[in-house]
């Protein structure tokens, strides 16, 4: 939680940072932020893989198979990142153009996009060694490294992009620039550590395409995932456009206050979750393992959920943080207080989700956050804002159907129990269980 925490502070810090020059400029970083999505979805879905690998080989005590998924999982995220390096360079203001975007605003978000897209390998690199460390049992390394990391991100963010000190001000070119450094640095020392002997993983000599497959398998759903949600988001932000920029802004501004608030909490459980049910199904114990995921389900609901009220009550005085622009200002406080009434259903998806993965099922949640945005966010806001009229009090209504729908569909998934048998018979298929040699 600490280490989201701190992750999540540096994205918000690139937004008040942004904030101060124009909403423009917000919207511009949050447009080139679709598209970083990309590679961040590759990254995590790679690390829903390795976690579930890693977490539950470590309960089982087969620690080669463990550090084989290890070393697999980091060289495929680093070549996978590539191609986003030429995207970047090559078409990053077009992309940013297509969506309908101003011309400053195309310029400025193509500008930050082609920044970050160039440390892509660096970023899967650092997702998939965290996550990797954290199935091992170790969950304090990365958060010293990233913690380190991000507070570099954050002070370069404030001396690049507000040129404090003797530093030029750079704008979002030093936005960009300091995210870009946190990548390098978070991808070199967590490999560091793996490779020495701080952290109970390591690397080897890769070997088994078994273990290639189920890694693939256990990723595939998770990447899919993120990257159909990410292009729906396309969409539905062309939407937030036809409503101006302000609002489009204010989306931004009011997910940000929710993410910064609830997201440590929630991604913390998540992999708290993915671990300790992961190891307590690699030991044996699969009536063990939903219990913790309902009781850490629970924990979730009445953590966030109360989180949830405060940002709702507060909602104007923590978005006015970002910006005083008085459009931009009206439509974020309705942003985040939709955000904060889905809080508890949100925070059940995300926790289930997380068990679920380490359970190498990936496919429910999958199914269940894609047709949740089809009906939800872009099925409400297109018929009910655009269509009806109702406007973007039918786009907030969207998120709150949204994750409802998501949830019911996880939850459903967790209670009928597949994922007990799947994670078994891939344990015995690449010799993970306990007793085989």
């Amino acid at each position: 939680m600490v280490e989201q925490f701190l992750r999540t502070l540096m994205r918000t810090t690139d937004v008040v940072v942004t904030g101060l020059f124009s909403p423009a400029a917000v919207a511009a970083v949050g447009l080139a932020d679709l598209y970083a999505r990309l590679p961040l979805r590759i990254g995590l879905g790679l690390g829903s893989g390795v976690i579930a690998l890693s977490s539950q080989d470590t309960g089982s005590g087969a620690t080669a198979n463990r550090d084989e998924a290890i070393t697999q999982a980091i060289l495929i995220g680093a070549v996978a990142g590539l191609p986003f390096v030429l995207f970047g360079v090559l078409f990053g203001r077009w992309a940013i153009a297509i969506l309908g975007a101003e011309t400053d605003v195309a310029r400025m978000g193509g500008l930050y996009l082609a920044v970050i897209f160039a440390t892509s390998p660096a970023r899967h690199v650092t997702l998939v060694a965290a996550r990797s460390i954290q199935g091992a049992g170790d969950t304090r390394t990365p958060m010293y490294v990233n913690g380190v990391s991000n507070t570099l991100n954050i002070v370069g963010t404030l001396v690049l992009g507000l040129g404090l000190g003797p530093a030029p001000r750079l704008h979002i070119l030093g936005v960009g620039i300091a995210t870009a450094f946190g990548n390098v640095f978070s991808a070199v020392v967590l490999a560091g550590a793996i490779w020495g002997p701080w952290t109970p993983a390591g690397f080897v000599r890769p070997r088994q395409w078994t273990i290639t497959r189920q890694l693939l398998a256990i990723s595939a759903p998770r990447i899919a995932e993120g990257l159909v949600t990410t292009a729906i988001e396309f969409p539905f932000n062309s939407i937030l456009l036809v409503f101006g920029t302000e609002v489009n802004a204010g989306y931004q501004i009011g997910r940000r206050v929710y993410q910064q608030l609830t997201g440590p909490l929630s991604r913390g459980y998540r992999t708290g979750t993915s671990i300790v049910v992961g190891q307590t199904l690699g030991d044996g114990d699969p009536a063990g393992a939903r219990y913790d995921g309902w009781a850490a389900a629970a924990l979730g609901v009445l953590t966030v959920g109360s989180l949830g009220v405060v940002l709702f009550v507060g909602a104007e005085p923590l978005v006015s943080l970002f910006t005083d622009d008085p459009e931009t200002l009206s439509a974020a406080a309705g942003f985040a207080r939709a955000y904060a009434l889905a809080a508890p259903v949100t925070a059940l998806y995300i926790v289930l989700a997380g068990a679920l993965t380490s359970g190498s099922d990936t496919r429910t949640p999958f199914v269940a956050r894609v047709t949740g945005m089809f009906v939800g966010m872009l099925g409400v806001s297109a018929v009910g804002g655009i269509a009806l009229g109702y406007g973007v009090p039918a786009v907030y209504a969207s998120i709150v159907v949204y994750y409802v729908w998501a949830t019911c569909y996880v939850v459903l998934g967790y209670y009928r129990g597949g994922w007990v048998d799947r994670t078994q018979a891939m344990m015995d298929e690449r010799g993970s269980t306990p007793g085989e040699d």
